[in-house]
């Protein structure tokens, strides 16, 4: 195998003797491999973190887990030799408030804030996160805001945000028990947190969303295996743990990426009639693919769909459309 990436890290251990460690990538007959390898004192062991012919897979797993070691405490022994990549370049202030509300939670404000929250979604029948995000909601919770000018030093907050419900966590802020940490402006919260904890922090932040991407790639990889075996749908969903709903929206990535699902579409469409299907398709042809209600309505009636029931009607249609998508841009592609 050829190794074609090489690095060396170490973490202290309370002042004793720090902990080293290499990643590498290799590569062999166009198979990829990459790993971890940890010594503590004369102890060593090696973990695969990757191994399959995926280059861009390998790359989402190599900064997932990479990331996992730097937020434990691992840095490069060149140091800021990954700092152009890895998110950590000096520390702006809306960071350096996120930081801060997350280190120092007050969770019963913020307990208090959330349900304020649902009941404004449901008054204004808008979905919560509309109405503020968590990190809002955390932000306003540890630094208290008694004045309009103050809430708007906070990020994530705008002149239309403040005018439509400040007036209403103002008035939360200033009823709430207790001192607040620091008054406005909040200058001094640069001076509160340490250079290598903040570093850690930014670091979690990261491993959070190359996680999420992580468990996407899996979540990727084992519909096309399923596909693969000739799995249906019910089959994918028990495999994966996707419900019908999700797992369709992925077939609609797979097929914009290029996959075709057309056998696992053959296999749900089995039961349909020819002449149902055509009226469908029909329907693409004169109304567009973009909006599925109004073909929705053009072909049934109320009393047919209550019958056959929506979900299942939607979901035919989202698997003619692909059809129908590839379809069309294969004729885009001969003329």
């Amino acid at each position: 195998m050829r190794i074609i990436f090489l690095n060396s890290l170490e973490k202290q251990q309370d002042g004793t003797m720090p902990c080293s460690a290499q990643v590498w990538i290799g590569e062999e007959e166009g198979i990829w491999r990459m790993g971890w390898n940890e010594t503590i004192a004369e102890s060593s062991t090696e973990t695969i973190w990757y191994e399959g012919a995926s280059w861009s897979e390998m790359l989402h797993v190599y900064r997932h887990q990479l990331v996992v070691k730097l937020s434990d405490g691992f840095r490069p022994v060149l140091e800021g030799i990954w700092d152009g990549q890895d998110g950590y370049q000096g520390r702006g202030v809306a960071q350096k408030l996120l930081c801060y509300s997350d280190l120092h939670p007050n969770d019963a404000l913020y307990g208090e804030l959330s349900l304020w929250r649902r009941k404004k979604a449901a008054e204004l029948r808008k979905p919560p996160y509309m109405i503020a995000s968590n990190r809002l909601l955390k932000l306003i919770s540890v630094f208290r805001p008694l004045t309009n000018e103050e809430l708007m030093q906070l990020p994530g907050v705008g002149a239309a945000k403040a005018a439509e419900y400040g007036q209403e966590w103002i008035a939360m802020m200033a009823s709430a028990a207790g001192e607040r940490p620091g008054h406005f402006p909040l200058d001094w919260v640069d001076r509160q947190i340490d250079d290598e904890v903040y570093r850690a922090w930014v670091y979690k932040q990261k491993e959070a969303k190359f996680r999420v991407e992580t468990e996407r790639i899996a979540v990727r990889r084992k519909i096309m295996d399923e596909a693969v075996r000739g799995s249906d749908l019910e089959g994918i969903c028990t495999a994966t743990g996707l419900q019908r709903r999700d797992l369709v929206e992925w077939l609609e990535v797979l097929e914009k990426d290029g996959y075709s699902m057309d056998e696992i579409i053959g296999k749900e469409l089995e039961g349909m009639a020819v002449e149902d299907i055509q009226a469908v398709w029909d329907t693409f042809e004169e109304l567009g693919d973009q909006l599925l209600k109004p073909v929705l309505q053009r072909l049934y009636t109320a009393e047919a769909i209550e019958a056959a029931g929506q979900e299942t009607l939607y979901e035919r249609l989202r698997l003619i459309r692909m059809r129908f998508r590839r379809e069309r841009s294969s004729s885009r592609k001969a003329v």
